[in-house]
């Protein structure tokens, strides 16, 4: 086949493998007519990449790598995963008691003896039923900011101020940092490797990661990688896109920059759907551990029905049974999802702490035949003080919410007190003024009352009961 051929055929495969009707060419281009419309009014800046069955049906770039110079992203564009590495910490640890190197009934204290967290072991680390208690909150408190911080400065931290647990060992879920950073210390104990020499030796060369790596030294060590996307920030003060290093409440990005585990794997769209079928396909792991990796060992969210497995979320939607995990550093907001009914994986990657898991909710809906609201520029018209009162009310998605009004000023309320105000842009239509896209839509009966409504979440419309 020539080189124009073979070039075709790539083509063809990328926009064409999942489906070959005009309903799939559709979505894909619903797809790329969201992501454009959430770039041009609500600042959207990132890579995607959408697969089904393995095989990629949509993949684009959307906006800057780096917004001083204006470099764009592109398909090879390198983002930190955050919170999403910590899969990867996750399998390196299982990689080893594949080996019989450790059990995951191991304690803490017989890898850190000095740490005073009796009763903690490998499983609870891993699902976050540890109680640990938060090195970042700890440090932001008494840590010396003019030093970087590496792991083992947090471990030895932890043994001299003796932050108390959270609670006690296996008896609830809460998310945990701190977990994770001691994980990937336990590895390099017990490998004998540092983590990210045993990552790249166990898991990125073997499967071809060629753009993935640990990458948490740009500040400490003045590393850098080329085809880099730079996280940035959005300064209200300045009115532009800045890095956090610049930010004086985000010093954290710097003393906090040798920390690994808890994030740092840094890698792209393409190698991230590398990643995803080694995790299917238990390429790495033996398929009991794997199975062991996706199953619900922790309830994260009652209300919700979300567990946690190792190192990753569970889920049963609507669609299907989905494994997915986020991530959030400044400049980065990150997700990837699997829903393994229908082999559909979707990888969202923003430099600008775009909502990815929000818009990767649209993404999986359009890939699904069903419609999102294409997001347009709201416009607020005159409120009627009269008219607004008619909307007040207790309403219920999944939890309670209320709307309330103060003169002519409409607001959202939780039950906590957390608000936000609404405004009108239409009889019936609110959009939210925090600049996020999301609306509140009412339905009317003839004599004007509320019967219902939507809560319109970057697209996605949910059905809103009035309860009173």
């Amino acid at each position: 086949m020539t080189q124009k051929l073979l070039l075709v055929a790539a083509t063809a495969i990328i926009f064409f493998a999942c489906k070959s009707t005009k309903e799939a060419d559709k979505s894909i281009q619903y797809m790329d007519d969201y992501l454009s419309a959430q770039a041009k009014h609500f600042r959207f800046n990132g890579n995607v990449l959408v697969a089904e069955n393995g095989k990629v049906v949509f993949q684009k770039s959307y906006g800057y790598a780096d917004f001083d110079s204006k470099r764009l992203l592109n398909d090879s564009s390198v983002f930190e995963l955050a919170s999403i590495s910590k899969q990867f910490t996750a399998t390196a640890i299982l990689l080893l008691k594949d080996k019989n190197k450790l059990k995951l009934t191991d304690s803490l204290t017989q890898y850190f003896p000095e740490l005073p967290y009796k009763g903690i072991t490998l499983y609870h680390m891993l699902t976050h039923t540890s109680g640990l208690p938060d090195y970042e909150e700890a440090m932001n408190n008494k840590w010396d900011r003019r030093k970087i911080a590496f792991n083992a400065d947090m471990i030895a931290f932890l043994a001299r101020e003796k932050p108390p647990l959270v609670f006690t060992p296996g008896s609830r879920w809460e998310y945990s940092n701190t977990a994770y950073a001691l994980l990937a210390s336990i590895v390099e104990k017990v490998s004998g490797l540092t983590f990210s020499a045993y990552l790249t030796n166990n898991v990125f060369q073997p499967l071809g990661m060629s753009h993935s790596r640990i990458y948490n030294t740009r500040r400490s060590l003045k590393d850098t990688i080329t085809n880099y996307a730079y996280g940035f920030v959005y300064d209200d003060s300045l009115k532009k896109y800045a890095l956090p290093d610049s930010i004086p409440d985000l010093s954290f990005v710097i003393y906090l920059d040798g920390i690994q585990g808890d994030g740092v794997v840094n890698s792209t769209t393409a190698d991230l759907l590398i990643w995803d079928r080694a995790v299917k396909n238990h390429s790495l792991l033996l398929e009991a551990t794997q199975k062991e990796m996706l199953k619900e060992q922790a309830l994260a969210d009652t209300v919700n029905k979300v567990y946690y497995g190792f190192g990753v979320f569970l889920e049963k939607t609507e669609a299907g049974r989905v494994v997915s995990h986020s991530g959030g550093w400044p400049g980065y907001t990150t997700f990837l999802a699997r829903n393994a009914d229908k082999d559909q994986t979707f990888i969202l990657l923003s430099n600008n702490s775009s909502n990815s898991p929000a818009l990767t909710k649209a993404l999986q809906q359009l890939a699904n035949g069903q419609t999102v609201e294409i997001p347009y520029e709201h416009t607020e018209i005159a409120p009627d003080s009269i008219q607004l009162q008619k909307f007040t009310g207790k309403y219920k998605t999944t939890i309670e919410f209320s709307i309330e009004r103060t003169g002519n000023k409409m607001y959202r309320v939780f039950p906590n007190g957390q608000k936000t105000e609404i405004k009108p842009e239409s009889p019936n239509k609110f959009f939210y003024a925090d600049g996020t896209d999301r609306q509140i839509q009412f339905e009317l009966n003839e004599k004007q009352q509320v019967v219902k409504g939507w809560l319109i979440s970057y697209g996605v419309k949910t059905e809103v009961k009035k309860i009173r």
